[in-house]
Parts: C-alpha cells; sequence; structure tokens
C-alpha cells in the first residue's frame, strides 16, 4: 500500500484589531477587506486583540465621545464573531504572516499615537508581535494608520519604508521614528523587506479602493 503524501498545510494569518469601529476602534471595511484577502490567499485568518479598556467611547452616529467604558478584546470580538484571542497570546513562531487593521483605535488604543504622535507609546502586546513577525522575517501589513501608529515605533530605528498615502504632517510623524514614507495609492500597497503597508482610507474615495489595496496587500504578502 502506497504511503499517502501529507496534505500541504494551511496557512495562518494574524489580524490585529483595536476594538469596533473606525472612530475608537478598528475600521470595519478594512477587517473585512483583509479577512477576504487572506482567504482568496488560500489561508486563515486568526484574531488577536489586547485586552485593555478602550482609550475613549465614541458614539458613531454622533461622532461624539461618551462617558461609557467598553474592552478592546470584547468589541474586537464583534469582527472576529467571537472567535479571537488577547494578543499577549500572539506567537510568531505558530503564524505565517499578520495584518493590523486601521481605524482610530490602532492610534488610540494599540499606541497613543493619536495624542502624541511619533513620540507615541506602543502597546508592549503589539510591539512585541511587530518585532517577533520582523526577527523572524515573516509578512507584516499594516493598513490606514497602523504605518504610522504601530509599524513606525516598532520598526523606524530600522529605517523602513512605510506609506499612509500622501499625507504630509502624517507623513511627518512617521519619519521622525526613522522610517521612511513612500507615496502610494489607495488602491495599491508597497513592501519593504518583509513590511507591507496600504493606506486604505488615509486616501480611499469608495470601500472598492479599499478591498482592492487592503486584499491585494494580503494575498501578495501569503503568496
Amino acid at each position: 500500500m502506497q504511503a499517502q503524501d501529507n496534505p500541504k498545510k494551511t496557512k495562518k494569518a494574524a489580524i490585529i484589531l483595536s476594538g469596533c469601529g473606525v472612530l475608537d476602534g478598528s475600521e470595519i471595511t478594512e477587517a473585512i477587506a483583509a479577512v477576504f484577502g487572506v482567504c482568496e490567499a488560500g489561508a486563515e485568518p486568526v484574531f488577536f486583540a489586547p485586552d485593555i479598556p478602550q482609550a475613549d467611547v465614541v458614539n458613531h452616529l454622533t461622532g461624539k465621545p461618551e462617558g461609557s467604558r467598553r474592552n478592546v478584546l470584547e468589541e474586537a470580538a464583534r469582527i472576529a464573531r467571537g472567535n479571537i484571542s488577547d494578543l499577549k497570546n500572539f506567537n510568531a513562531q505558530n503564524l505565517d504572516a499578520a495584518i493590523f487593521v486601521g481605524g482610530f483605535g490602532a492610534a488610540k488604543n494599540l499606541s497613543d499615537f493619536a495624542a502624541n504622535g511619533a513620540n507615541c507609546k506602543l502597546n508592549k502586546d503589539a510591539e512585541k508581535a511587530v518585532l517577533d513577525m520582523y526577527n523572524l522575517k515573516k509578512p507584516l501589513g499594516f493598513v490606514c494608520i497602523a504605518p504610522a501608529s504601530v509599524a513606525a515605533p516598532a520598526l523606524g530605528k530600522f529605517g523602513v519604508k512605510l506609506t499612509i498615502g500622501s499625507d504630509p504632517q502624517t507623513a511627518a510623524q512617521i519619519e521622525k521614528t526613522g522610517a521612511i514614507h513612500v507615496e502610494c495609492a489607495a488602491d495599491d500597497f508597497i513592501k519593504d523587506g518583509n513590511v507591507y503597508s496600504t493606506p486604505a482610507y488615509m486616501l480611499a474615495q469608495s470601500p472598492l479602493d479599499v478591498r482592492c489595496g487592503v486584499a491585494k496587500m494580503a494575498r501578495e504578502m501569503l503568496k
């Protein structure tokens, strides 16, 4: 009897969220675009978020802050349909790629970039996830504001190339960390070694632009 070949192992791609909703968490269209891109590449999305209080809660109907409190992991679970892990349990050895989704949560909950720009403090578990993947030379993707709020604080010292599109003020904050900003269209992405980034809603005029750029990046990361 002939031995059967082992089936090809399905790749796993981490999608790191920062809540649920563009104004205080993850941008939902960007998150779903990442999921589609990962699945279209034949890989399995694996969700993570930090188990911490949100920096603030914003009413998405009025755009105004509320006085209530919410938890980042619990809110991100809405996007992941409950199948999500605490970011402190992120293990780069068990993953083939990782994508940090945009939205203000990436600049409020994964770091305090929204308040402090290039001098921001990065969440320790987010920083560890980035550095572990970078050092293992595994693909790392950053969407929308995440290149500025997560990638630049962690990887700027290595002189990595990143994009947030063409906004000069945010680009200047990226370059203050030592990273290099590269202009890029919303429906595209840039690559520097194992680091990928795409502007998404920093430039996008429609959800189709977002899906095109984010999903294209994810598929390329998982080739």
